[in-house]
């Protein structure tokens, strides 16, 4: 798995993005399970993924809803 910058997470569609993060949550859980083992910093860097993706929901909702609000 690649990590995701900023840019190609705000081209993905929400539905995309919702998507990945689900497939994100999965794979943290996995890699919790087997940090034991490998003790890999995998995890780490898929917790910064899905803060990524969160921030961005985040201001894309927020910038919707302030301009539905000036158009009222």
């Amino acid at each position: 798995m690649t990590t995701l910058k900023s840019k190609e997470i705000k081209k993905m569609s929400r539905d995309e993005r919702q998507k990945r993060l689900k497939e994100l949550k999965m794979e943290l859980i996995k890699s919790k399970i087997n940090a034991s083992k490998n003790k890999g910093p995998r995890a780490r860097e898929i917790r910064k993924i899905i803060a990524r993706i969160l921030t961005i929901d985040k201001v894309n909702t927020t910038e919707n809803k302030s301009g539905e609000l000036k158009n009222k």
